[in-house]
């Protein structure tokens, strides 16, 4: 991932890959722009350096490339992974409005990758908190407006068996965002929520291919 501290990337830029808990300690004041990329990134060879390669290549010693760069970042308004979240999935964010949906801060402090499983994409969400009250499965489908489906704007607890999802405060994906990563989420608090409050959810691609896609709504029991 690529940050620019101006607009329309330009400016200063450095590169993420790993968790960063502080932006200011990779010598950023601010964020003004955001390129997510995805998938190997090969090390570029300059003339000077061919002769090093070439005399590995004759010594049968493979060029390996850098690690895969995480298809998925969450960011955070403040330092340490705190504060309003904003999901950032591969594309490009010319301005601090493209990746926030409530638009209430332009401040991105502290980001890192979001934790992706192989697993088939499976959220359950819960009127109450501790799994109570009326529940929805989502499985694949993104889900514009809960209320569409018959589900009120309420959501006290969530369980996550596979796949990562972000929620929303409205209904097509506005407001405030929540990260939902593999686990369970007891209470709204566990997913840095202020009220109980979400009215629309859509998974996070990532490069897997998933056939089905539907959704089931059931009371708890």
């Amino acid at each position: 991932m690529m940050m620019f501290d101006q607009e329309n990337f330009q400016g200063k830029m450095i590169e993420v890959q790993n968790e960063c808990m502080n932006v200011c300690d990779r010598g950023m004041d601010r964020v003004r722009s955001i390129i997510v990329e995805c998938g190997r990134k090969w090390t570029h060879i300059t003339a000077d350096s061919f002769l090093y390669v070439y005399n590995i290549i004759l010594s049968n010693c493979a060029l390996l490339s850098s690690p895969p760069s995480p298809s998925s970042f969450v960011a955070f308004e403040q330092t340490n992974f705190r504060g309003e979240m904003f999901i950032l999935e591969k594309g490009e964010y010319p301005r601090w409005d493209t990746w926030s949906n409530s638009y209430r801060s332009d401040c991105l402090m502290s980001l890192r990758p979001v934790r992706m499983d192989s697993l088939e994409h499976k959220i359950c969400l819960y009127e109450l908190s501790d799994f109570k009250g009326n529940k929805m499965e989502i499985q694949e489908d993104d889900v514009p407006t809960l209320w569409a489906h018959g589900f009120c704007d309420r959501v006290g607890s969530v369980r996550v068996p596979g796949g990562s999802w972000v929620g929303y405060q409205y209904p097509g994906y506005r407001g405030y965002q929540y990260l939902f990563e593999c686990g369970d989420y007891k209470h709204y608090n566990d997913f840095s929520a202020y009220q109980p409050q979400m009215q629309s959810m859509r998974r996070i691609r990532d490069m897997q291919f998933h056939q089905r896609g539907s959704f089931t709504f059931t009371s708890a029991t």
